[in-house]
């Protein structure tokens, strides 16, 4: 581990010298991330895109992405693009990248099951606001907006998020 690294940890995520607070999934801490259980995957994820949604918010980092209308990420594990980012329309089960609540103005996007999806795997840890403190996600990484922006305007791609198996 760096001091580059995001680490999670029972006290919120570690980095740059200090400690974030932040939600994981309404599934805990999982070495056997399925899709659909809400758990955040044991391991080292790097961090692979940022994408932000240009009509709410200013370019975060000069790497980063705008969520286009029609933005979608596929989710079924039957799909060949299952993991991805697909376009609208899209017949497969999928998740909207651009929502009307702000959730994902900023996403950052890691490569766990990418990019050669294991089909039930898991899709989709990104590290995105939370709703509110404590509220559990679907497995992803959440913080609140201000802490997210400075955490995405520190971080390059390949910036490593670690999950410990347990948390200290």
């Amino acid at each position: 581990m760096t001091v580059s690294d995001l680490v999670l940890t029972r006290r919120g995520l570690r980095f740059a010298g200090r400690y974030w607070p932040c939600s994981i999934g309404r599934g805990g801490i999982s070495s056997e991330k399925r899709e659909g259980d809400g758990a955040t995957p044991v391991g080292t994820h790097r961090i692979t895109g940022m994408l932000y949604r240009p009509d709410r918010i200013v370019r975060p980092a000069d790497w980063a992405m705008p969520i286009r209308p029609g933005d979608l990420w596929s989710d079924d594990p039957k799909d060949a693009a299952y993991n991805s980012l697909v376009r609208a329309p899209y017949a497969a089960s999928h998740e909207s990248l651009r929502r009307a609540d702000p959730l994902y103005d900023l996403v950052l996007l890691t490569d766990w099951n990418w990019p050669r999806a294991v089909p039930g795997r898991g899709s989709a840890i990104f590290l995105h606001r939370w709703r509110r403190p404590g509220y559990p996600t679907e497995g992803c990484v959440a913080f609140r907006p201000r802490d997210l922006r400075r955490i995405a305007g520190m971080i390059r791609p390949g910036t490593k998020l670690i999950v410990p198996a347990s948390l200290d």
